[in-house]
């Protein structure tokens, strides 16, 4: 696991940057978290802004308390915000727990969908994660089929039914180097 206090990488790919979160995103981050299709299946409600304020605190405590957290995604040509990609350690009161695995999510805004942004935002970071986790999990809803087909790509498996917050949720699971 990398140290506490550690420096967010930038990652970079063909086409995007990943980089840590800042101040001057914030209003980047209050539309992307103000989209229905965006929070569609992740609370079904927009964030206000103090929700969005919280959540990069939120990224920028991860990162110096445990190691790993989110990053922005921005497009490598123009700059243009595509979403998040991170992994966190939420502490959710979940059953079965997820421990000390770090849990993976993503967000892109609707307009890059289908675009094959997530995949390649998601293998940079799982590139990453694997030199230092030997497993990640991530929580997806069972009506959410892009997202589970995309993890079954990148690797991930079922391993439990369970609900989060009176919600169904799918628990998946990859080892290091899965894809």
């Amino acid at each position: 696991m990398p140290a506490t206090g550690t420096q967010p990488p930038v990652l970079t790919t063909d086409r995007l940057i990943l980089r840590p979160h800042t101040a001057d995103d914030f209003a980047a981050c209050c539309a992307l978290w103000a989209d229905p299709e965006v929070t569609r299946f992740i609370g079904g409600r927009a964030s206000t802004p103090e929700e969005v304020w919280a959540r990069l605190l939120r990224y920028a405590g991860l990162w110096s308390l445990r190691g790993y957290g989110y990053l922005l995604v921005t497009d490598r040509a123009t700059g243009a915000l595509v979403g998040e990609v991170g992994l966190a350690d939420f502490q959710r009161d979940i059953t079965p727990a997820f421990g000390t695995t770090p849990e993976a999510g993503w967000v892109l805004l609707p307009q890059y969908h289908g675009k094959g942004l997530a995949r390649e935002a998601l293998q940079a970071l799982l590139a990453w994660a694997d030199r230092h986790f030997a497993r990640t999990v991530c929580m997806i809803d069972p009506t959410n089929a892009p997202s589970l087909a995309l993890a079954g790509r990148l690797g991930y498996a079922e391993y439990a039914r369970t609900s989060y917050k009176d919600h169904a949720t799918i628990l998946l699971e990859r080892g290091a180097s899965a894809t």
